[in-house]
């Protein structure tokens, strides 16, 4: 516990799967930074899927400040979605979400994840870069609502010693609480 350095109890970030009651939090978050955000069923829907399917969120507090899913088929997965709120961006919000998605596809037999990201998103990019992810191709006008072609990225081996030695060292470099948000 880190109270000694004067942080407050309700800035630790805490990863959960994702329920019912997230969806206000995770439906506000969407609208927010895509352009044709999913529906509140079709995250239902995905959520219900708990064989192959895993949806998490992030909490400061009580306050949803990110969301991850993916889905996992044989021994690869594919992270379908992956998104912070722009006033916590910056803050190894979506590194805690993608190390926890990453160990969950190592649990459901994953040695492959795989994802897509605008060729814009530099920021993503380089987070997706400490997890080991890269390019592997381009789907053009993949974002057809903006027109933005999306770069497949891709890791292998995520089931190796090596790897969850280095999911250990993005891990420990990634704060437990966090500051609170610059208002």
């Amino acid at each position: 516990m880190r109270r000694s350095l004067g942080i407050e109890e309700e800035q630790r970030i805490e990863v959960i799967r994702m329920r019912r009651r997230h969806l206000r939090g995770v439906m506000a978050i969407e609208k927010q930074v895509y352009p044709r955000p999913w529906s509140p069923n079709l995250f239902l829907s995905e959520m219900a899927d708990e064989t192959n399917r895993s949806y998490l969120v992030a909490r400061i507090s009580r306050e949803i400040v990110g969301y991850a899913g993916m889905i996992c088929y044989g021994d690869e997965a594919h992270v379908t979605t992956i998104a912070v709120d722009p006033k916590h961006q910056r803050r190894k919000i979506g590194t805690r979400l993608m190390h926890d998605l990453i160990q969950t596809a190592i649990r459901m037999g994953a040695r492959a994840v795989s994802l897509e990201v605008r060729v814009s998103n530099w920021a993503a990019q380089r987070m997706y870069g400490e997890f080991g992810f890269r390019p592997v191709g381009v789907r053009k006008n993949y974002y057809q609502e903006i027109g933005e072609d999306a770069l497949i990225m891709w890791v292998d081996d995520v089931h190796t010693p090596a790897y969850v030695d280095r999911l250990g060292d993005i891990i420990d470099a990634v704060p437990e609480v966090v500051r609170p948000a610059a208002t």
